[in-house]
């Protein structure tokens, strides 16, 4: 255990990070359903609301993080004070059941143009990240249920994955 407490390896930080919007594919004044890329985020919809909004907010800042082109620019309001960028492509927020959420985790994994992020119920089940990280290399994939799953990929692709499922409320 100690390795997973003094170092997280750059790979983890760094998958998918080739999915992304090209400089000549940002158009933050078009609206949000010309752009090449959507992002959703499927949330548990067994989960209560804290722990839904806790785990959209954790594959939200993964996905921040890795996939290139995502957020706006910072704007800097009438009194001069600054507002950090956000996503300029938009983002839905939708709900699925857990057998549903793995499913399309599945379905996402295999294919190499989506960045998938997942957030598993175990996460929100420890309180100290080694211990997270240690209890997920004891589970094979068919046993871990999610919290939330993030997709970015071709509009069409993503729609095929989460068509039908309704927004978060």
């Amino acid at each position: 255990m100690n390795d997973l407490n003094t170092s997280i390896s750059l790979e983890s930080r760094t998958l998918n990070q080739a999915i992304g919007f090209r400089a000549d594919e940002i158009h933050p004044g078009e609206p949000t359903r010309q752009a090449r890329l959507k992002w959703v985020i499927v949330v548990n919809a067994e989960l209560a609301p804290g722990r839904a909004a806790n785990a959209a907010a954790c594959v939200a800042a993964v996905t921040g993080s890795v996939v290139s082109g995502m957020l706006g620019d910072a704007v800097f309001d009438a009194d001069g004070s600054e507002h950090a960028g956000l996503p300029w492509a938009g983002c839905s927020v939708l709900v699925a059941s857990g057998e549903k959420l793995a499913a399309i985790r599945a379905k996402a994994e295999t294919r190499e143009d989506m960045h998938v992020a997942d957030m598993p119920v175990l996460a929100q089940e420890t309180r100290v990240y080694a211990e997270y990280l240690e209890r997920m290399t004891e589970r094979v994939s068919s046993e871990i249920a999610y919290a939330a799953v993030g997709l970015v990929g071709e509009r069409k692709r993503v729609d095929r994955l989460v068509g039908g499922l309704s927004l978060l409320t």
